[in-house]
């Protein structure tokens, strides 16, 4: 049996804390949402979305799982983006009234409830690492729908109930810190999205309809590589 250092040691249980410091950027994101305050709100999410990119790669150049082999890191993953991913922004959704009265309390209830039995589903991330219908990223909608689009609320209730339906059609996207095709090119404009995504919400309530349309077209570019992984793939 292999013998690790304490420095190894140390290293491998500093990344499983800052997995798990996701968990404080998403309450801050609660503190500034009882404010009101909803650019700082989505700005502790977007600092927790970054930790979530970034620690598996610490985690494989830790060798983490060999180093604590009785601490499941993925558990805390999961438990850190379902809270971040789902609990949050469906907090988001309602205290923001992107759906006024009982029909946002029904929306935020949509949301949760879906991504309670995407996470409990078989297979969401495949062999070749993709995920299998569109995954837990009720962040991103709720950042669209805030900082980039200006939909009524009947717009607002559609693109919830549209993107809860494709949590359970068998498209995969791209798993972007484990792609395997056009892995360069996805990084890149996952990098580009977010810089652009910031830009977004710091000059937010102001708008800029070029930033919204760069913005838009990552967001089309990870649906047009979900198509061709799901369909394009198979003809060829």
């Amino acid at each position: 049996m292999q013998q690790f250092s304490i420095i190894q040691r140390i290293l491998a249980w500093s990344v499983h804390l800052f997995t798990a410091s996701g968990l404080l950027a998403g309450f801050m994101s609660i503190l500034a949402i009882n404010n009101e305050d909803w650019r700082s709100a989505m700005l502790w999410l977007f600092l927790a979305l970054f930790i979530d990119g970034i620690d598996g790669t610490f985690a494989r150049l830790f060798k983490v799982k060999e180093v604590l082999p009785s601490v499941d890191g993925k558990m805390i993953d999961y438990v850190v983006d379902f809270i971040n991913y789902a609990l949050i922004p469906a907090y988001f959704f309602f205290m923001a009234d992107l759906v006024p009265g009982v029909g946002g309390l029904f929306m935020a209830f949509l949301m949760l409830l879906v991504a309670a039995v995407y996470y409990g589903k078989d297979g969401m991330v495949s062999a070749d690492m993709h995920f299998v219908g569109f995954p837990v990223l009720w962040n991103l909608i709720i950042f669209v729908l805030m900082f980039v689009l200006t939909l009524s609320p009947i717009g607002n209730m559609i693109v919830i109930v549209v993107f809860s339906i494709l949590h359970f059609v068998p498209i995969k996207f791209a798993y972007p810190s484990r792609a395997i095709r056009f892995k360069n090119l996805t990084l890149a404009i996952s990098f580009c999205s977010l810089v652009f995504g910031f830009w977004a919400i710091w000059i937010f309530p102001q708008r800029e309809g070029w930033l919204s349309g760069v913005i838009l077209a990552g967001l089309a570019y990870y649906m047009s590589l979900a198509l061709y992984e799901t369909y394009g793939m198979r003809r060829s």
